[in-house]
């Protein structure tokens, strides 16, 4: 019993490092985590709906703990932030409610193509130069390093983007930071440790919504989330130690690889089911 416990904690720990690095939030390795792994180490099957759940109640523990160490040196905007999450909060419980019509076979498919898409946004996303918008609007922002950033703000297309990344992230239990962050580089020119920080602090705000919605249709493992909340705690506060003072090229060429075989493997158990 122990040994399955250390090992879910290690599971957490990793998922929530790996998120916290990049602003994904660790859900995109957790949830295949808990399919996969949930007949072995808790001896029988994790539904998808209750890995999306749990993997849902969990972020909240990563993005916080992510959040307030990206404040500490005084990365996160906190003010678009808040503009992202008025759509993206109820997008995610909307999210939340769609997954619960999802057959397992079909979310095991549908999120195996998913995390293959990130994979390869993930790959080509480094080649990919901000696109040269004249913004209307453009904000200036000082990190804690006294370094001023300027990028672009339209509230319209803010207010969309936070719907559409809200709904993946309660359909998914991931918590739509691996499509935050590319589309606050690339369309409004953020630099990325800003666009990571922001996007915890969204994913924490977001993820509290959609996880109301879980729990009030029974999804969320409780139990899971107690075990794997400590250490997604941990991780989250050491993805960010990283990315605050490294480049981390190896921990994210480490997760693409990681998205690639999980992919293919979700994507493989997704036709085999059927």
């Amino acid at each position: 019993m122990w040994l399955e416990i250390v090992l879910l904690g290690l599971i957490g720990f990793i998922a929530a490092t790996f998120g916290s690095v990049v602003g994904l939030g660790g859900g995109i390795i957790l949830v295949p985590g808990l399919v996969f792994l949930g007949p072995w180490l808790l001896g029988e099957a994790v539904s998808s709906q209750t890995a999306v759940a749990t993997s849902l109640a969990v972020l909240i523990f990563t993005a916080l703990s992510s959040t307030l160490a990206y404040s500490k040196v005084k990365r996160v905007d906190w003010r678009n932030g808040l503009i992202f999450f008025i759509t993206s909060g109820p997008g995610s419980m909307v999210g939340a409610q769609l997954a619960q019509y999802f057959q397992d076979s079909s979310f095991q498919l549908a999120f195996g193509f998913f995390m293959l898409a990130m994979a390869v946004l993930m790959i080509v996303k480094e080649r990919m130069k901000p696109l040269q918008i004249q913004w209307r609007r453009m904000q200036t922002f000082t990190d804690g390093t006294g370094l001023t950033h300027e990028y672009g703000v339209n509230i319209p297309l803010m207010l969309l983007i936070g719907f559409m990344v809200g709904l993946v992230s309660g359909l998914f239990g991931i918590g739509g930071g691996s499509l935050f962050v590319p589309l606050m580089v690339l369309l409004f020119r953020y630099p990325a440790h800003i666009a990571t920080a922001t996007s915890m602090f969204v994913i924490f705000l977001s993820s509290i919504l959609g996880t109301s919605v879980h729990a009030w249709n029974g999804s969320v493992d409780w139990m899971l989330v107690l075990i794997l909340a400590p250490s997604a705690w941990i991780g989250g506060k050491f993805g960010a130690a990283i990315a605050n003072r490294m480049s981390g090229k190896g921990l994210l060429l480490l997760l693409r690889l990681t998205l690639l075989v999980l992919s293919i493997r979700m994507i493989i158990s997704g036709f085999m089911a059927d």
